[in-house]
């Protein structure tokens, strides 16, 4: 039985496809899951299961626009690989800190993507590139350091470029899920 990181695409963003976390938790409870735990609005599911997780995708994403009545990517993934994301952080914490300290809201995020990238579909993110918005790519993560924040960064409004399925999570999230995930390990 594996521990597994639902990240729902584009729910209770701008007033659209709302989902309240407690029927979301019961939605996943009915498919089966168990241990089932939600995390703050922006559709962080936390569960255990034995399936397999492209199976799991797939019925995650039926049972929400069947319960819900709108589609969303569901982006999963295992305990162990959003482990790896903390490791693999590829900025140094002097450049973490100095980008929070120009910005005043939070400068790291993580864009995380169902596959990984093509070399051709990366060069048309370069052009977005610039001292206030860095980005680099590990797996099928983007690390996005954004020195005046995200709302109004042209490379965070331009990862569809990339033209994979992704949804992003600032670092303060992606610490928080893994700080759970333990909890559940207990």
């Amino acid at each position: 039985m594996n521990i597994h990181i639902a990240l729902l695409r584009g729910i209770n963003a701008g007033g659209n496809n709302i989902i309240k976390m407690n029927e979301l938790k019961k939605t996943f409870e009915g498919m089966g899951l168990l241990g089932v735990k939600t995390y703050i609005q922006s559709g962080n599911v936390l569960f255990k299961s034995g399936e397999e997780a492209e199976i799991l995708k797939k019925k995650i994403e039926n049972a929400i626009e069947e319960q819900f009545r709108f589609s969303t990517t569901v982006i999963l993934r295992t305990s162990e690989e959003l482990e790896k994301i903390i490791l693999d952080c590829p900025f140094s914490q002097e450049e973490i800190l100095e980008a929070e300290s120009m910005s005043e809201t939070e400068s790291l995020y993580v864009a995380l993507l169902t596959n990984t990238p093509s070399k051709e579909k990366i060069e048309h993110l370069n052009a977005y590139s610039s001292d206030s918005d860095e980005y680099r790519i590990v797996g099928r993560e983007v690390f996005l350091l954004l020195r005046k924040g995200i709302r109004n960064s042209k490379l965070a409004n331009n990862l569809q470029k990339l033209e994979i399925p992704a949804t992003v999570r600032n670092w303060r999230t992606i610490n928080k899920l893994i700080a759970l995930v333990k909890d559940m390990e207990l």
